[in-house]
C-alpha cells in the first residue's frame, strides 16, 4: 500500500501552478519549496496528463492505445512499401 503524501492537495496545486506560471524548472521551484524535484516533476506531468485528458476527451489508456496503434500503422505502411518495391523488382526480373 502506498504511503500517504506529506503534502496536501492545495500545496500540490500551488506548486504546479508556480512551475507553469513562472516558466522556471521543476528543480528550481522544488529547491525553493524545500522538496524533491522528482516529486514536483511527477505532479507537473500528472497535471499535464489530466489537462490533456480533459481537452481530448480520451482517457489515458485510450491515448496510450491510440499511440500504440499509430506506431503499428506506420510500421505496417513501411513494410507494405518494402513489399511493393520487392514485387516490382521481381516482376522486372521475370520479364528478362
Amino acid at each position: 500500500m502506498a504511503r500517504p503524501s506529506k503534502y496536501g492537495e492545495e500545496f500540490k496545486k500551488d506548486a504546479v501552478r508556480l512551475v507553469r506560471q513562472s516558466h522556471r524548472t521543476c528543480a528550481d521551484v522544488a529547491r525553493e519549496l524545500g522538496m524533491n524535484r522528482e516529486t514536483l516533476r511527477v505532479w507537473v506531468r500528472e497535471a499535464e496528463n489530466a489537462e490533456a485528458d480533459a481537452t481530448t476527451g480520451l482517457a489515458r489508456s485510450e491515448r496510450e492505445e491510440l499511440m500504440r496503434l499509430r506506431r503499428r500503422v506506420a510500421e505496417l505502411e513501411t513494410e507494405k512499401e518494402i513489399l511493393r518495391k520487392a514485387a516490382a523488382y521481381f516482376a522486372k526480373e521475370m520479364d528478362r
